[in-house]
């Protein structure tokens, strides 16, 4: 195990009553826990999305903390945040990075596995 490592988790959900399938919209929560599987304390700085629809559109979404925080978290501790998306099609997928400097000012990035945004029963 490293000294500087986070696990990241997302559970998502299309959220019908923000959704217009007619004007191709449609709204998909997410929820994302963060936790500190590390040896060393650190804060969360910046996130880093990827955000690709099924006609391979592609957002990239940089900024500071998430959802207006910037989580410092002791080895052992998590942060769990809701936030949102909103696609052209009814499929697509997220991922991404986060920024993190550790309290003894160690910088390293924590990968967000890649995920996918669907409407329920559209998979095959």
């Amino acid at each position: 195990m490293s000294a500087y490592e986070m696990s990241v988790s997302v559970v998502t959900e299309y959220v019908a009553e923000q959704s217009n399938p007619d004007h191709n919209s449609f709204v998909f929560a997410y929820k994302v826990t963060i936790k500190n599987i590390g040896t060393v304390a650190a804060q969360v700085i910046a996130r880093h999305w990827i955000i690709t629809d099924a006609n391979d559109y592609i957002e990239e979404v940089k900024g500071l903390g998430v959802v207006g925080h910037q989580p410092f978290l002791q080895p052992g501790q998590s942060f769990e945040y809701s936030s949102g998306s909103q696609l052209k099609t009814p499929q697509g997928s997220m991922k991404g990075s986060y920024f993190c400097v550790a309290e003894d000012a160690h910088q390293f990035e924590v990968a967000i596995p890649e995920f996918v945004l669907s409407l329920p029963r559209t998979l095959h």
